[in-house]
């Protein structure tokens, strides 16, 4: 066997394991599981969303993601209010109480990204978020689905990897 080096794929796949391991270390200290954080932290961004787009976001099955809003429910962070719009929905809204451990949760995350990124340049960093952004814009054509915020603006913020480390890249 030869030593070839890292193909791109090999090595999104790479990291994109070792942050979550690296959360989870975090998810452990709070009693709510990485997933559960991403849902929330989905809704945080959403306020209103219904599950089955919620699931589709968070790339679930409809009945996962009912368990794990459920969960949430029930620890007090959501609460389902009746769609106005479809009186057999319900929505989902984030509870004002869990915004302080949203805010911690997200200081984690910009701490876990920063520890990434360390020995990174403010240059290799944007080179890297628009090389990235590219990717992402490529694979949502691929799949069809429509970029929630234009590639070009994120990639231009050479913060956009430290400032939100919960959006996809």
């Amino acid at each position: 066997m030869t030593n070839q080096p890292p193909t791109v794929g090999g090595l999104i796949h790479e990291i994109d394991r070792l942050v979550k391991k690296r959360f989870d270390r975090f998810a452990e200290t709070t009693g709510m599981s990485r997933a559960q954080w991403h849902v929330l932290a989905h809704v945080s961004k959403r306020e209103g969303i219904n599950q089955a787009t919620l699931a589709d976001l968070v790339g679930v099955e409809p009945i996962t993601i009912c368990r794990m809003v459920d969960r949430l429910e029930a620890l007090g962070l959501v609460e389902r209010r009746p769609d106005p719009n479809d009186r057999r929905a319900r929505l989902i809204h984030m509870i004002e109480a869990a915004r302080p451990g949203l805010e911690r949760m997200r200081a984690v995350a910009q701490a876990l990204f920063a520890e990434a990124l360390d020995g990174i340049t403010g240059e290799e960093e944007a080179v890297l978020a628009r090389l990235l952004g590219r990717i992402h814009a490529n694979l949502l054509v691929a799949v069809g689905e429509t970029p929630s915020v234009p590639s070009s603006s994120t990639a231009d913020n050479t913060d956009v990897a430290r400032a939100t480390p919960d959006q996809k890249a």
